[in-house]
């Protein structure tokens, strides 16, 4: 169950940090592109990729924890499979993020219910720039 409109409006409506779990250098992926979208609505981007060292002229970091140690981290973004996603909600939960978002298709109700359970707001299946869209922001 994800939160009502005004919660997520809230998260989308401010300047958060956003740490994008999974995020690519590749700017045909989806991940890539959501971040950007973030990002250029005035939000800070913290890529998470072992993989790479900087996506869209910001420092990507290993893991949510390397990430803390360095910033602030208020929403975690997942673009991880659904049977993955359950370690990012913990870690978002670990961290103090106030927020876990979990992608289009992204589902594990047992997260959401450990992060809802931690304090966390969790949205689940859905995408900021369809959400942008719907909510009229």
């Amino acid at each position: 169950m994800n939160p009502p409109d005004e919660q997520i409006r809230a998260l989308l409506s401010r300047p958060l940090t956003w740490a994008v779990v999974g995020c690519s250098p590749r700017a045909n992926r989806d991940s890539h592109r959501i971040a950007a979208l973030l990002q250029s609505r005035g939000n800070r981007i913290v890529p998470i990729n072992p993989a790479a060292l900087e996506i869209l002229g910001e420092r990507a970091y290993p893991t949510l924890a390397d990430a803390r140690e360095q910033v602030e981290i208020d929403v975690v973004d997942v673009f991880r499979r659904s049977e993955q996603a359950g370690a990012h909600v913990d870690e978002a939960v670990a961290i103090g993020a106030s927020a876990a978002w979990l992608q289009l298709d992204v589902i594990d109700e047992a997260a959401a219910a450990r992060g809802r359970a931690a304090g966390l707001t969790v949205v689940m299946d859905r995408c900021p720039a369809i959400e942008y869209r719907r909510l009229g922001i």
